[in-house]
């Protein structure tokens, strides 16, 4: 509100301000998907009707009814079912995957930022050669040496992803270290160790967090697109990637077995990508 009263203020100004911003509608959708992401990770037989494995050779590419609410495969198996089996891997491996990376970013990126000039300059070049590569070619770099599997699909999509949170962090820490609260715990004789811990490091690491909330339906976006192209996880595991991979060869009479599962990834990771930015924003500006 102006303290003119001959100014009136904007009604989108007084709407844009008003309410609780985690109550509105483009925060409660996609954390309300989100939730239920989280809940078929947790308890998947709650939601699905039949385990992933379960073969019917009566219902062979049957059409989605309420049977079988997403069709079955050229198997017999509930593809409704596999779909939320498959996300507790397909979750898990973007999980795990974000962890490695921020960790990973966390520890590079403090080294660029506070290390002795001359390793300091050997490990940003690193850096920079890392952030030159697209992270799914770099992922797919990690597969061939390690090979396929949840584990190191885990691992590769983590290490390709580094550079993004290192490069982030290395910044915040460059801002922070010339604060004057810094300059006062120097002054007052605090060990580097400390400084680092007790004030850098914290004060550094809000946006990496928001980062790694929308890094995270990447993570599952580019481990999904390793086991399409059948470098991840092995079939017949029931992996969300796997699972489009399984429906190429039957697009023309079976369109569903991959179009509803895509659905789903696309939802997924569209609703992780939307909820961090929302907090992002609510953080950054409280509306």
């Amino acid at each position: 509100m102006s303290s003119d009263p001959f100014v009136m203020p904007l009604p989108g100004a007084i709407h844009q301000h008003a309410g609780n911003p985690w109550l509105r509608p483009k925060t409660l959708l996609p954390a309300a998907f989100v939730l239920l992401l989280i809940l078929a990770v947790i308890a998947p037989h709650a939601f699905a009707a039949f385990t992933p494995d379960d073969m019917d050779m009566n219902a062979v590419l049957a059409r989605p009814s309420l049977a079988h609410w997403f069709g079955t495969d050229s198997l017999g198996r509930d593809l409704y079912s596999r779909v939320i089996y498959g996300s507790v891997l397909s979750l898990s491996i973007g999980l795990g995957a974000t962890a490695v990376a921020c960790g990973g970013g966390i520890i590079l990126g403090l080294l660029c930022a506070l290390a002795p000039p001359t390793i300091r300059s050997v490990l940003v070049r690193l850096l920079d050669i890392l952030l030159a590569f697209p992270e799914l070619l770099l992922a797919l770099l990690v597969i061939a040496v390690l090979g396929r599997g949840p584990t190191n699909t885990l691992l590769a999509v983590g290490l390709s992803g580094i550079g993004s949170y290192a490069r982030l962090l290395r910044s915040q820490v460059l801002q922070v270290k010339i604060s004057g609260y810094i300059e006062h715990a120097v002054a007052l004789g605090e060990s580097p160790t400390h400084i680092i811990l007790r004030h850098i490091l914290p004060n550094s690491l809000r946006p990496l967090l928001i980062l790694a909330t929308l890094g995270l339906g990447q993570s599952v976006l580019t481990s999904s697109s390793l086991s399409f192209l059948g470098l991840g996880v092995v079939p017949p595991t029931a992996e969300w990637g796997a699972l489009l991979a399984d429906g190429r060869d039957y697009l023309d009479i079976a369109p569903w077995i991959s179009l509803l599962p895509a659905s789903v990834v696309a939802l997924s990771v569209i609703s992780i990508t939307l909820l961090g930015r929302r907090l992002q924003t609510i953080l950054a500006t409280g509306i």
